[in-house]
């Protein structure tokens, strides 16, 4: 007789930084009675991370083996890298917490993110890279806008979205937003503009 494979006990939250994601992740933890853990230091706990040019990484693949016996009961993780770390039967859904690229944007530079990083991940939250890469790992999962929503609105549609089962539906495409060449130059090459008047 073949044993079944374990249910998934994490209920993640993933998206580009400045989405909300440690915002929401402890209010949806609180609301369901669950240990909430950030990815980043779980990193740091489990020995898998290490600073390097004042930025800390993450060794994903020493994390990716080592957090299924770090994660016990049911509980919620958060971070960007959560589809390059959890692996998949331990995962009962999935939400993206999803940013319009030019309120992301303010809220990097207002976090004194450097320009490069700024844009890099502004793009990524254009394209969806973080959407892509959390759907191809678990599958379940959805996605939020969460560009003027508060915290507890995004837990509690993610816990409602828990104890339905009900990961899929909204995919947002903001590329849809930035149509022309102008619009695009006016989103990625703001910073670069401001560098060359100071």
């Amino acid at each position: 007789m073949r044993s079944r494979p374990p249910v998934g006990r994490v209920l993640g939250v993933s998206g580009t930084p400045g989405t909300g994601k440690k915002s929401v992740a402890p209010v949806l933890a609180a609301r369901m009675g669950l240990k909430c853990y950030s990815i980043d230091e779980l990193a740091e706990s489990l020995g898998s991370s290490s600073v390097e040019d004042g930025e800390r990484v993450v060794d994903t693949g020493k994390l990716y083996t080592l957090i299924p016996d770090a994660l016990g009961s049911r509980c919620v993780v958060y971070g960007h890298l959560l589809p390059h770390v959890v692996p998949r039967l331990k995962v009962e859904g999935a939400m993206v917490l999803r940013c319009e690229p030019s309120v992301l944007r303010e809220r990097l530079e207002r976090r004194g993110y450097p320009h490069k990083k700024v844009r890099d991940n502004v793009e990524a939250e254009l394209i969806g890279v973080v959407a892509s890469e959390t759907r191809r790992a678990f599958g379940k999962v959805g996605e939020l806008d969460t560009t003027s929503a508060v915290p507890d609105e995004v837990a509690v549609a993610i816990w409602h979205a828990a104890k339905e089962r009900s990961w899929g539906g909204l995919r947002i495409d903001w590329t849809r937003n930035y149509d022309s060449a102008a619009k695009l130059r006016s989103l990625l090459d703001e910073g670069d503009a401001q560098s060359a008047s100071t």
